[in-house]
């Protein structure tokens, strides 16, 4: 190539990085209204935390740590208590022990449940690594169905509202616990406001006043004001690696709620008479304190990073759910691709654009508790947190790419940029350019 010929590649490529900025700025100008609305939401949260974990006089000794079976670690049993305030919760158990929010989630619900008792998702089906831990009778697994642990579905409306004609015909004077899914897992219905989950638990008490409701709150936490545990939820359960860990958690994941189902779950994390008592953490309290602190602030980036996708994918006439507009209830954003092609790219990119493994290709592969191959950007400092940015894709019509995450704003905007720069790049937007 000879010095014109470079001149003008350079002039090409400089002026179609000037349109994606200046695509980028009129996506920001449209949602500048709602990134404006999560700080105010962060702020709320922010203080929030900050009461809670001045009331209980959390200090430098709290961090220390303990060893063997940990009676009395004061930090643990704090922390505790911080989480019980934050979530307007009687109760709560926070531990590093939790391998992720399935496990978490898991934990809780054979803490309730019994043989024999009856198991009800009012939220359709639950989200795909959930629905191994349900199991089929006789699995050999260990599962719930394994435990003679009945289950059924409500499946939602088209709308993606529940169907309580369905739910009538399926709740029980037996059903013992009520399950209620706040985010969208892998599907493009909305996320449940923290209002409506506190609408379906109103009904579900004139329907099963005897049932525990309890709600998965994966990638929900400090996205609203309020909790689920502040409208009438018995128990909700999470990730330490998602919201509440504010990026600096290794691992873990909480259970907060009632008092008498808290110790439920407590005796099955453990064993029954011992609960919550003992469980040494030798290292990494100061981590999950300040990552709880840190989570406000950190979760409204995210939530900024995800209208701006929102925003910059829809105005180029990509379906996106939620909206730019769209009230938030959790983390997730939905972008739906018309090819494999795409799709593929789309996560490649945001992996190509992260801080670490930003050299790695992700490919479609097999992973456990999922029936399809899945294609998983996540160049992140803690292994497979949602909080910081990644992005994930059963690789199956329709081909939907679920974002979520971000530790900063400025990088979940720098990502998404990249990503619709490379899908030009490769020729994978000529339907949508004009």
């Amino acid at each position: 190539m000879n010095r014109d010929e470079t001149k003008e590649a350079q002039r090409r490529s400089d002026a179609e990085a000037g349109r994606w900025r200046d695509a980028a700025d009129r996506a920001e100008t449209l949602v500048r209204q709602r990134l404006d609305d999560i700080d105010r939401v962060a702020e709320h949260n922010q203080i929030k935390v900050l009461r809670a974990m001045q009331r209980h006089k959390v200090s430098d000794f709290h961090f220390v740590g303990s060893t063997g079976y940990g009676y009395h670690d004061i930090g643990r049993e704090t922390l505790d208590l911080v989480y019980a305030e934050v979530f307007g919760a009687e109760a709560a158990v926070v531990r590093p022990h939790f391998a992720s929010g399935t496990h978490t989630i898991a934990t809780a619900l054979f803490g309730v449940l019994r043989p024999g008792d009856h198991l009800v998702s009012l939220t359709g089906p639950p989200y795909d690594t959930l629905s191994k831990v349900i199991g089929a009778p006789g699995d050999g697994t260990g599962s719930l169905s394994d435990f003679g642990i009945r289950y059924e579905e409500v499946p939602l409306r088209s709308d993606g509202s529940v169907d309580w004609e369905q739910a009538e015909r399926i709740v029980r004077a037996d059903t013992r616990v009520i399950a209620i899914q706040r985010s969208r897992g892998y599907s493009w219905r909305p996320s449940f406001t923290v209002e409506q989950i506190g609408s379906m638990i109103a009904q579900v008490r004139r329907l099963a006043p005897q049932a525990v409701v309890f709600v998965d709150n994966c990638y929900g936490e400090f996205v609203e004001t309020i909790e689920p545990t502040e409208v009438g939820a018995d128990l909700i359960a999470g990730s330490l690696i998602k919201n509440p860990g504010g990026g600096l958690a290794p691992t873990g994941g909480y259970i907060a709620g009632k008092r008498e189902w808290v110790e439920k779950a407590a005796y099955r994390m453990t064993a029954p008479g011992i609960g919550g008592e003992v469980g040494a953490v030798p290292e990494g309290l100061r981590l999950l304190y300040q990552g709880l602190f840190l989570a406000p602030h950190i979760v409204g980036q995210a939530l900024k990073g995800a209208v701006f996708a929102a925003g910059l994918f829809g105005s180029l006439g990509f379906d996106v759910h939620p909206g730019p507009l769209d009230p938030r209830t959790d983390l997730i954003q939905a972008i739906r691709f018309d090819s494999r092609e795409q799709l593929i790219a789309f996560v490649q990119s945001v992996q190509k654009a992260s801080p670490v493994d930003a050299h790695v290709v992700p490919e479609p592969s097999d992973m456990p508790g999922y029936s399809h191959p899945v294609i998983m950007a996540a160049g992140t400092f803690v292994q497979g947190s949602s909080i910081e940015l990644s992005a994930d894709a059963p690789v199956r019509e329709p081909y939907i790419a679920f974002m979520q995450g971000g530790l900063t704003y400025a990088h979940v905007k720098y990502a998404v940029v990249s990503a619709v720069e490379e899908l030009a790049r490769q020729q994978l937007l000529s339907n949508y350019l004009t």
